[in-house]
């Protein structure tokens, strides 16, 4: 008997436009720590702006990308949910109904890039999927389920 059979029944996948919102809730949250790592980096350079061929660039490139992941990993992995997640009352598991862990959640992030590169097609599959998943839901074997039922 598989158990992620036995429990995923008991939820219910969230809709495109939740998905979205949550997503559209988080930006505002992660674009005013991105603008405080920035001006943080800014600092160093004696508060000027950073020319793109110096060294500040790429450290603040890479900063940048690893705050992106690791907010979203980070709460995924400690509980299921960021913040516009909370907000909107949906919550991350993997299909065994349980926290991901750190693959899934690096899996999920490049999935979801790809996604959206694609002119959002990954997401918008979540319209035809019987369970409500897109690619990313699909490919690291977790599903966005709707708290509001409970």
């Amino acid at each position: 008997m598989n158990n992620a059979n036995e429990t995923q029944p008991s939820f219910s996948g969230v809709g495109l436009l939740r998905r979205l919102m949550a997503i559209f809730y988080d930006l505002f949250l992660l674009t005013a720590i991105l603008f405080l790592a920035t001006a943080l980096v800014n600092a160093t350079n004696h508060g000027e702006a950073i020319d793109q061929s110096t060294l500040y660039t790429m450290i603040l490139r890479l900063l940048l990308g690893a705050l992106i992941v690791s907010y979203f990993s980070w709460f995924w992995i400690h509980g299921g949910q960021t913040l516009g997640m909370k907000t909107w009352k949906v919550k991350l598991i993997n299909n065994d109904s349980q926290v991901i862990n750190w693959k899934q959640a690096l899996t999920r992030e490049i999935t979801a890039v790809i996604s959206w590169l694609f002119l959002g097609l990954g997401f918008i599959w979540s319209i035809f999927d019987k369970q409500n998943r897109c690619w990313h839901d699909i490919i690291s074997n977790t599903s966005l389920i709707d708290l509001r039922e409970k």
